[in-house]
């Protein structure tokens, strides 16, 4: 039986393991101060016990989280059959000088190592400083359309 959804041991999955050392983006998920629900793509970094992302300091997204840290992490694969690995957390956001190594690490992954050095000098020049935003799971979930559906199909195939 596959582990519950929410736990974080899900984490540990095959399908979490393979969409955290993807090249797909995460979708971050947030409250805008005024209420509004807030997504955006955005490269992120798995330490193996957080997401990191790095943005610059004086993007939205940074004076939003300070109003309401709490956000979700969406990282899927649509190829069939479709994979999306889900976190919950609250973000802890920290401006700090020069680019976060997470940040390179992540452009390294994305962008391979030649364009991924270069796309840093770029943004070296750009933005001096850069948010660090770490996100700690504190829920997990996986759909794979394999082992584990969505949970309303599930209701539908059991008549519930």
């Amino acid at each position: 039986m596959p582990t519950t959804q929410g736990d974080l041991s899900l984490l540990d999955d095959p399908v979490a393991q393979e969409l955290l050392r993807s090249t797909v983006p995460s979708r971050l998920a947030y409250v805008w101060p005024d209420g509004s629900p807030r997504v955006v793509p955005i490269w992120f970094h798995w330490t193996g016990a957080a997401i990191v992302l790095g943005t610059p300091p004086n993007a939205p997204k940074v004076r939003a989280l300070a109003h309401n840290p709490k956000v979700a992490l969406t990282i899927d694969d649509p190829t069939w059959p479709a994979k999306a690995l889900y976190i919950r957390g609250t973000a802890e956001v920290e401006v700090v000088e020069g680019t976060i190594p997470e940040y390179a690490a992540a452009a390294r992954r994305y962008l391979g190592e030649e364009q991924g050095r270069a796309w840093l000098e770029q943004a070296r020049s750009l933005f001096p400083r850069m948010a660090r935003i770490v996100v700690r799971p504190e829920w997990v979930g996986i759909v794979d359309f394999e082992t584990r559906l969505p949970s309303a199909i599930v209701a539908a195939m059991s008549g519930t």
